[in-house]
């Protein structure tokens, strides 16, 4: 149950700052965060003056329950010459720190580069939590990225990447200490661990109850980091296969090839898409598939990330089955199951058909989801800042 700190007082412990919540895994793990600790979230109100307040009111989430405060963020902030008008740093730092009794004993958690002139004025422990290689998204100015994570780092006690990649990524560009650097993978919920290993899928929800066994299927957003291609020639390749796809396809797709495709998937007689359903309600539908596919492409800044689908997988402990466009699932095996092309991922296919779908492997991803959740993600960056802030590593550069 989360807590709306709206003023600091000195009978309870410091709060925790989340800055910024942008997306669907800010705010789970914001709320798993915010059963352990006082936490106050913070989402930008954009405005085109820096001094401005927003008029924005407070929101509280309530799947999973999260109260969410906003505050103001000139558009442009980030780039010169508005980087200097703003005086984001300085601004937002001293917002935060009136809703803080002892902004010293608070710590402050960063999810984006942008917010490094906020990390270098926060008197309390920072923690730079990064989630995206955003270096590799399109139209944005790399240059300037790498100079934004190399001070984010420096003024960072605990540096939180989600992969190897970025931890890495990290080490080279933003010359962050490895003493500094811990991964922290995406997870999923706590209530979607089950309390034992299933020894079948579960009944399917009321939009796929009809499709015939076995059925395969995709959660997650299906758009461009998507191989279409692998999809399709998936499907052919393996007939007697249903396919749920569980996720909104809305965002379009700039390969007209993949673009294509997805538009020829979609009209197959094999799918059911079924559009976006609330992040709570997936793992009803994992948990519902004969096997889970995890079909990205190999591109950035997908490769580099930490896959959600997996977790949320690995969770329902059913059989998956992913291509090569993800280096963390390359780490996964077994309890994934990684493959180059389509025709070996129909290999196995017709081999898990052939068991019914058991590949023995329920136990071990049974055993290993219970570790996989943002409460223990939430858990781990206490202990972890715990151990840095205390070994007087916070004034280390």
């Amino acid at each position: 149950m989360t807590t709306n700190y709206d003023a600091p007082t000195a009978h309870h412990s410091e709060p925790w700052h989340l800055l910024q919540v942008s997306d669907v895994l800010d705010i789970e793990f914001g709320s798993a965060l915010a059963e352990q600790v006082p936490l106050i979230a913070w989402e930008p109100a954009r405005t085109y003056f820096p001094w401005a307040a927003s008029r924005r009111p407070a929101r509280t989430v309530s799947d999973p329950p999260l109260h969410i405060r906003p505050f103001s963020l000139m558009r442009g902030y980030a780039r010169f010459p508005l980087s200097a008008i703003a005086n984001t740093g300085a601004m937002v730092a001293a917002h935060l720190a009136r809703h803080t009794h002892d902004a010293k004993l608070s710590p402050l958690i960063c999810t984006t580069p942008y917010l490094a002139p906020v990390a270098e004025r926060w008197p309390g422990p920072v923690i730079y939590w990064l989630s995206d290689r955003m270096e590799k998204y399109a139209g944005v100015d790399e240059s300037l990225i790498h100079r934004l994570d190399e001070r984010m780092c420096r003024a960072a006690t605990l540096v939180c990447p989600n992969s190897v990649r970025i931890a890495d990524y990290l080490s080279l560009h933003g010359h962050c200490s490895r003493e500094k650097l811990h991964v922290l993978p995406n997870a999923t919920r706590q209530q979607n661990l089950l309390p034992s290993p299933p020894l079948q899928p579960a009944e399917p929800p009321a939009d796929i109850a009809d499709l015939p066994r076995p059925i395969a299927g995709i959660i997650g957003n299906l758009s461009g980091n998507m191989d279409w291609l692998f999809i399709e020639q998936l499907m052919s390749l393996v007939p007697q296969l249903t396919w749920a796809f569980i996720g909104p396809t809305t965002m379009a797709i700039e390969e007209l090839v993949y673009s294509e495709a997805r538009n020829r998937v979609m009209a197959s007689p094999q799918a059911r898409f079924v559009g976006r359903k609330p992040y709570g309600e997936l793992a009803s539908y994992a948990r519902a598939f004969d096997v889970a596919i995890l079909p990205y492409r190999l591109c950035e800044p997908t490769y580099s990330g930490s896959s959600t689908r997996f977790y949320e997988h690995l969770a329902a402990c059913r059989p998956m089955i992913a291509s090569k466009g993800f280096a963390e699932l390359l780490l996964k095996e077994p309890l994934v199951r990684t493959v180059n092309t389509a025709e070996e991922a129909a290999r196995l296919l017709e081999g898990l058909i052939a068991t019914h779908f058991d590949d023995q492997l329920v136990t071990l991803r049974w055993a290993e989801s219970q570790h996989g959740t943002w409460q223990a993600r939430a858990r781990t960056m206490r202990e972890e800042l715990a151990a840095r802030w205390n070994s007087g590593l916070a004034i280390a550069s």
